[in-house]
């Protein structure tokens, strides 16, 4: 049999439950989403719990149980995945914490976790905080990096670290930026939590009235005036994905996530002009990306965060917007895709405008290609889902089955 390759693509946190402003129907069922419908309908559809049916994951470990590897065994923190997203190689004891761009007021309570999306003038920020922050112990080594828009990472290297230390996020607006302390009392835990406070501390005294900020400040914009750390974590242990699946594979992404975990699993990472890790990504760029890559990679995962995003923020109408960008986008791709590629299609967590958060409901997946089923689901949504072939299935079983539709399962007895 010829073997094939594979398209994947993730829509980030795309399923919703009922959203009550849309009388009761979830933003995939109201967007137009005619390529998608298409893929549906000539596809083989189910649902998938990407750790477990009721166990509400995160877009890491989700994703990690997608690509195959358990969460549970290796998993440890979402700083050091955002770390290694932005190139950093990391090491054995280092400590990794994922970051934002922050507003606060003299009070250091948090006005804006995000500081409105910033993304003009980071670079100038991340400049300033590598140059003039000294950490009072010269032994240990620290870096900054800026990931995408608000988003960033800091990583210490060093002797003695734990990275078993509480966050600075109290992920709420109106409240104060948290105090970091050890979890279990030990000597190198507070050794970290003292370094990270120190660097909060610091951040806010060189970006407050730093000329970026100044300039927003006059703009009537929100200022980056602090780097809020959390999701601390050691260094994971992540088996090389073409040792583990005997497939070379590639990840396109606009956010630090994903590229961590390309990263760390042995992929290509391959970067796209224009891919912001919001709704206003360069949707059409990402997938003649993700076609070019398949000239060379067995497997490429192509992943959209702006529909995770926006549900956070509560606003379905955006949702809706960027979920039907995303459809055009799959159109590109359907105009356009070789005979041989299988493509799937997924959600990879439920992400609820109502409650901005995460949940633990089922999300939409579809296998495409020639040469396979296709079953009695019509359009791609939650609930025309269950009528699928592919019934409900666990993140760690997707690789698996798209093995075998690729062809490239191994065959176990005589």
């Amino acid at each position: 049999m010829k073997t094939k390759k594979a398209l994947m693509i993730i829509i980030d946190g795309a399923a919703d439950r009922p959203v009550q402003a849309l009388g009761g129907k979830t933003p995939l069922e109201v967007a137009k989403t005619p390529n998608l419908d298409r893929v549906a309908k000539e596809g083989i559809c189910g649902l998938l719990d990407s750790l477990a049916p009721g166990k509400k994951g995160g877009s890491d470990t989700a994703i990690m149980s997608i690509l195959g590897y358990n969460p549970y065994e290796i998993y440890t923190g979402r700083g050091p995945i955002e770390v290694a997203g932005v190139g950093i190689k990391l090491e054995k004891g280092d400590v990794s914490l994922r970051c934002n761009y922050s507003t606060i007021d003299e009070n250091m309570t948090i006005l804006n976790r995000t500081a409105d999306y910033v993304r003009e003038g980071t670079d100038e920020l991340e400049k300033a905080l590598n140059e003039q922050i000294s950490l009072s112990n010269p032994d240990i080594k620290f870096q900054f990096r800026n990931s995408a828009d608000y988003r960033c990472v800091f990583h210490l290297r060093g002797n003695g670290l734990s990275a078993n230390i509480t966050d600075a996020d109290p992920y709420h607006e109106g409240e104060k930026i948290l105090e970091v302390k050890p979890i279990d009392g030990s000597r190198e835990a507070k050794k970290a939590a003292d370094l990270v406070n120190e660097f909060v501390n610091k951040s806010y005294k060189v970006l407050n009235n730093h000329p970026v900020n100044l300039k927003r400040k006059k703009e009537g914009k929100p200022p980056a005036n602090v780097i809020v750390p959390r999701g601390s974590g050691e260094t994971p242990k992540m088996e090389n994905f073409y040792q583990r699946w005997k497939i070379k594979g590639a990840c396109i992404a606009g956010i630090g996530l994903i590229k961590g975990l390309g990263y760390l699993s042995g992929m290509e990472v391959i970067n796209v002009k224009g891919a912001t890790g919001y709704i206003d990504t360069d949707y059409i760029g990402k997938a003649k990306a993700a076609l070019k890559a398949l000239e060379k990679n067995d497997f490429v995962v192509l992943h959209i965060e702006g529909t995770d995003e926006v549900s956070h923020d509560k606003k379905f109408k955006e949702k809706i917007e960027a979920i039907e960008e995303t459809d055009n986008m799959i159109g590109f791709i359907l105009a356009n895709i070789s005979k041989d590629v299988i493509l799937t299609i997924l959600s990879d967590h439920t992400t609820s405008c109502d409650y901005g958060d995460h949940t633990a409901d089922p999300t939409p997946i579809v296998i495409w290609g020639e040469g396979l089923f296709s079953d009695d689901v019509d359009i791609f949504t939650e609930r025309a889902m269950i009528k699928g072939m592919i019934r409900r299935i666990k993140g760690q079983d997707v690789m698996p089955i798209l093995l075998d539709a690729m062809n490239r399962s191994e065959k176990f007895g005589a």
